[in-house]
């Protein structure tokens, strides 16, 4: 969702400069229905570019089946010595070179490089729709964004000069949304596509939801710059200037929600008056989710995000899931780096703030797995030697392949809370389910408990350090030690780790919890606790990410949010019992993520995470029209022990050699 411009150092630098120049010309000169403008190339700004010089930038307006003309810029290399496949992107974010310029991996191999403004965006006729819901059901002049994809590739390949017949589907972020929808109902030339980042479910887990509770900061920011009426809706024209850098004090002065309206939107962003008026799993949500429609995929597909993406990881695993699920003959594979959202279509992915990798893995990513992806369904036979799932693991620094994700050989594991802050791991003792095993948390003496703490929408748990106003793209690598003192955040902390713990696959919160209100949020973190300096790291700690000056650094693995009036369904929201012992039961995306020998598991358990979720008043009610007087205190417990056990169910991974 959040909008990036992808473009890399180097090479691509200058392309981007040209393009750029030559894309803001071309617009601004305009065209009649389904007119196209032809420039000629023009010199690259340095000798150093030589990938410019060697391709040529051309505009069309292609026609689809309702007589929409949609903007279409095309980069082909000047060369026909052979014939190139055609490598597509659709967008709805600026026509600039952040898009459209090739990776020099993939300049250098040759194809033909598409981008095309989406319907209703920039310079493409037909009206704009977020997350535009597909139709199975089309009549002869029925569009979505399926069809749109379809009726362009079969321009292109017949119009288009020097093409092989074959053609390639990818992007990021809202592009991965075009790619994802693109696939279904598929043209024969389709052969290949990468989803990488996309939206799939706006409720449940991508952008602006995360398991109904609504992510204020990022979805403001968003709307603020790509939903407004005074721009027709089809431009992102500037971003929101903030009067402060302290996000959450200014958050939190803009509660209740309807304050955002009446003090900056002004009625001006139809989607955020959408958001408002659906503040349940409704039909329009349900429309909205691509992932029932992932049927029937005919082209080989290559899902891609990164553990830090706190925007669409979601997205890129269920796509996965789904295709791997319902399609099983189809070729789906599945790639995850350690990076932030689109990262690795920006920078080498060497480091995110404190933590370093050790390796350009963004730089891998393309040479090793993307451009070998395409190159083997685009201009081979679709024999490709990737492994199902490449997966990096970010507490040892490597790349792992998998031939199933979750690896068909992790074992289903328990973390449980226990008393006076105590978290034991509890993992199969045996191949076959023993009683243990089915009550994977029972303790001999051990006592039923609770810890409680207040939760105070006045003064909510910041879910950074330093207030930021958006959803900071770093914040899940920072030291997550700044909220340690709070008295409304429970810790679980596990004794020192005799040897390593490999985590993959899901996390699965099952709380046993409690509140005086009728409704509250329940946000959980799991968190690797570094050793302190000189405590007796395992040797690879000399040369891991963490600088020395912060020994004692608590990793964020993982968090996520789960409100609880939608503990039972997601379309049916239902209050909960005043200090009544309540299931909440809630999976976050998956992590690869090893706890080092010498660490120790931390897991926290929170009411509120502010701004990145916005406040929940505590009591049950519609929360987008809630007023200031109904936010309330409310005493939260979470239950241990055998009668009410509270766990996190994880994936480990039996060790495995460098």
């Amino acid at each position: 969702m959040k909008f990036h411009d992808s473009g890399r150092s180097g090479t691509r630098r200058g392309l981007r400069v040209l393009l750029l120049v030559l894309g803001l010309a071309m617009l601004a000169r305009g065209a009649g229905a389904c007119e196209s403008d032809s420039l000629p190339s023009a010199a690259p700004p340095t000798s150093d570019y030589q990938v410019t010089s060697s391709y040529a930038l051309t505009r069309q307006r292609i026609q689809m089946r309702d007589g929409a003309c949609l903007d279409t810029f095309i980069l082909a290399p000047k060369s026909a010595a052979r014939a190139y496949p055609i490598m597509l992107v659709r967008t709805p974010y600026p026509p600039t070179a952040g898009w459209m310029g090739p990776e020099p991996e993939f300049a250098q191999a040759g194809y033909i490089f598409v981008t095309q403004s989406a319907r209703g965006r920039y310079g493409s006729e037909g009206a704009f729709v977020h997350m535009h819901p597909h139709n199975d059901r089309k009549g002869a002049r029925d569009v979505d964004e399926s069809s749109d994809t379809f009726d362009s590739i079969d321009w292109l390949v017949k119009n288009v000069p020097n093409n092989n017949g074959r053609v390639g589907l990818r992007g990021i972020s809202y592009n991965g949304f075009y790619a994802a929808v693109g696939m279904i109902d598929a043209h024969p030339a389709l052969k290949a596509v990468s989803p990488q980042a996309p939206q799939a479910d706006w409720f449940l887990g991508d952008d602006t939801h995360h398991n109904g509770a609504f992510m204020l900061a990022a979805t403001f920011n968003f709307l603020f710059t790509c939903d407004r009426l005074s721009t027709g809706l089809r431009t992102c024209p500037a971003t929101f200037s903030a009067p402060t850098t302290d996000g959450y004090h200014f958050f939190l002065g803009l509660e209740p929600l309807s304050a955002i309206d009446r003090e900056y939107l002004h009625s001006d962003s139809p989607e955020w008056q959408v958001m408002m008026r659906h503040g349940t799993y409704d039909e329009l949500w349900q429309q909205r989710n691509i992932l029932p429609h992932l049927r029937n995929i005919k082209p080989a597909v290559l899902a891609v995000s990164g553990w830090y993406d706190a925007n669409n990881l979601y997205g890129a695993l269920h796509v996965f899931e789904r295709v791997r699920r319902d399609n099983p003959r189809t070729s789906a594979r599945l790639a995850v780096g350690p990076w932030t959202h689109a990262q690795w279509g920006r920078d080498g992915g060497e480091s995110i703030g404190p933590l370093h990798f050790g390796s350009a893995t963004a730089t891998y990513f393309i040479r090793d797995i993307e451009l070998p992806f395409f190159e083997s369904y685009l201009k081979g036979d679709g024999s490709s030697s990737l492994p199902v799932a490449s997966v990096f693991d970010t507490g040892l620094d490597r790349w792992d392949g998998f031939d199933a994700w979750p690896p068909k050989q992790s074992l289903k594991s328990t973390l449980c809370l226990g008393a006076h802050g105590s978290l034991r791991l509890s993992m199969p003792v045996a191949a076959k389910a023993t009683a243990r095993d089915a009550q994977p948390c029972a303790a001999s003496g051990e006592e039923d408990g609770y810890d409680e703490y207040v939760s105070d929408p006045k003064n909510p748990v910041p879910f950074v350090p330093d207030h930021g106003m958006d959803m900071d793209a770093d914040y899940m690598t920072q030291d997550q030690r700044f909220s340690a003192g709070r008295h409304d955040v429970l810790a679980y902390e596990s004794e020192v780790l005799t040897a390593d713990v490999t985590v993959a696959g899901p996390v699965t919160p099952r709380l046993v919890a409690s509140t005086s209100g009728t409704d509250s949020d329940w946000v959980v973190r799991l968190i690797d606790v570094h050793p302190a300096e000189g405590a007796g790291a395992a040797p690879k700690e000399a040369t891991k990410s963490v600088p020395l000056q912060q020994s004692g650094f608590q990793e964020l693995v993982r968090g996520d949010v789960m409100r609880g009036k939608f503990r039972a369904s997601f379309s049916t929201p239902s209050p909960m019992h005043p200090n009544e012992a309540t299931a909440i039961d809630f999976t976050m995306p998956d992590v690869y993520h090893t706890f080092r020998k010498g660490h120790r598991i931390l897991v926290q358990v929170q009411s509120s995470w502010f701004p990145l979720v916005d406040l929940n008043p505590q009591r049950f009610e519609d929360i987008y029209s809630a007023q200031a007087a109904d936010f309330q205190s409310a005493a939260q417990r979470v239950y241990h022990g055998p009668r009410h056990t509270s766990r996190i169910e994880i994936n480990v991974v039996p060790t495995r050699s460098p």
